[in-house]
């Protein structure tokens, strides 16, 4: 009987990559579930097989703390050299788009609170 394996909502797409190389070069047979045409399904990695489960768990597992202190440690060599994005960065990329940002945050925030506002008049 199938059974889910991995949920690949919100991941990456070197991630969801190197998890099908992981389970192919692995041996371990699966398929995927699209998001659908309106994006509102989850999409899955499944077994085909429940009895590779473990196997295919601790595989995972072992793949995503590797990959998470390899991500750290990028992190941290560009705080180290200076070159990972701050704020300043984005706006400095497109000021015009913070901009437009900004005032649609002032218009939204002027609309909500201006009838409470005028509530003691």
């Amino acid at each position: 009987m199938p059974v889910k394996l991995f949920s690949l909502h919100n991941v990456p797409d070197d991630e969801a990559e190197e998890v099908r190389e992981l389970l192919r070069s692995n041996e371990i047979d699966f398929y995927e579930t699209p998001a659908g045409n309106w994006g509102i399904s989850v999409p899955s990695i499944w077994l085909h097989d429940e009895n590779e489960l473990e196997k295919a768990k601790v595989l995972i597992d072992n793949y995503q703390q590797e990959r998470l202190n390899r991500v750290r440690e990028e992190y941290a060599q560009l705080g180290r050299t200076g070159r990972h994005r701050t704020l300043g960065d984005v706006i400095r990329e497109n000021p015009l788009r913070f901009v437009v940002y900004l005032a649609a945050i002032a218009a939204l925030l002027y609309f909500s609170t201006k009838p409470f506002l005028d509530i003691g008049k």
